[in-house]
């Protein structure tokens, strides 16, 4: 388990952490989504290990991570930005992982460069973009980490390459119970990936929960009735919008979905429908409910002065 007790880390004046606590539980995929700047790619520096804390500190198997080889051994991180030395190639990578680390799999290394239908031999500087981070993938699950940090998990990866990848990381978690901790700017990616979601903002974490609770927090109805009517009408659910379009109300509440049916029913609508929620919009209605505005399309946050 990887536990971050009241992270704080700042470059100068900047603070790119402010006090985040989070528990990422074994066996699990853990996801963070945010807007650039947010703080994503700063934390999963700091649970690696790579960044050492300012304030707060981050246990690997109730270990604290900073300057602690075995935890660090148990970890494997694939930055956003992957990076080769000039005229590496995965073979020699995997040469140089494994004079440190005894326990890389040089037989694994080759059946997913194979996978992935890349050469072991070839120049790694050569490689596009998605298969640079095909390679860095290999090289890390090869390690047969318990723990897989991964930035932009699936950046530069196609759609074929994004399924590979993902049955890969249920493999493993399947087999080794392994841990993944990734992120992504696409909500969709991460829905379709993980058990738990945590949404970052400036530095904080404005959101965690597993996706089932998540989504079942919230409820989504449509109705319609003879008369007009307005928001008002719904004083006893605790409503976070009311949109409506001609005789047709878009309600998005909190709460027990069947009790503001019922509630609803006994009203005698013409029209009552439960919707589903995507996860996208679950995010938005979170956001507003703080102040934030909230689009689906780049995640981009814009502060409306909640404190």
């Amino acid at each position: 388990m990887i536990k971050a007790e009241k992270i704080r880390k700042r470059f100068g004046v900047k603070e790119a952490l402010g006090g985040i606590s989070c528990c990422i539980p074994d066996g699990s995929i853990y996801g963070l989504v945010g807007s650039n700047g947010a703080g994503k790619s700063t934390l999963l520096r700091v649970l690696s290990g790579v960044y050492r804390p300012d304030e707060g500190n981050v246990l690997v198997d109730e270990g604290e991570v900073w300057e602690n080889a075995e935890a660090k051994g148990q970890i494997a991180f694939v930055a956003d930005e992957v990076y080769f030395p000039a005229g590496a190639t995965a073979e020699r990578m995997a040469q140089l992982t494994a004079s440190m680390d005894p326990a890389f799999d040089m037989a694994r290394l080759n059946y997913l460069m194979g996978l992935f239908q890349l050469d072991p031999k070839a120049q790694l500087g050569s490689f596009s973009k998605g298969m640079k981070r095909q390679a860095a993938i290999a090289l890390a699950l090869s390690r047969r980490p318990k723990y897989l940090l991964l930035d932009e998990a699936f950046d530069g990866l196609d759609p074929v390459m994004r399924r590979l990848v993902r049955g890969l990381f249920a493999e493993e978690i399947l087999d080794r119970q392994m841990t993944a901790v990734i992120t992504s700017h696409s909500l969709r990616e991460l829905e379709d990936t993980c058990d738990m979601l945590a949404l970052m903002h400036k530095g904080g974490l404005v959101l965690e929960s597993d996706i089932g609770t998540l989504k079942t927090t919230l409820y989504k109805i449509q109705v319609a009735f003879s008369q007009d009517f307005d928001e008002k009408k719904f004083s006893g659910l605790n409503l976070m919008s009311f949109r409506k379009s001609g005789s047709v109300a878009t309600l998005i509440g909190r709460g027990d979905s069947s009790c503001a049916v019922s509630l609803i029913r006994a009203m005698n609508p013409l029209l009552l429908d439960v919707l589903p929620l995507s996860l996208e919009e679950v995010f938005s209605y979170e956001m507003e409910s703080l102040g934030y505005s909230f689009t689906a399309e780049g995640l981009q946050f814009v502060d409306q002065g909640v404190i």
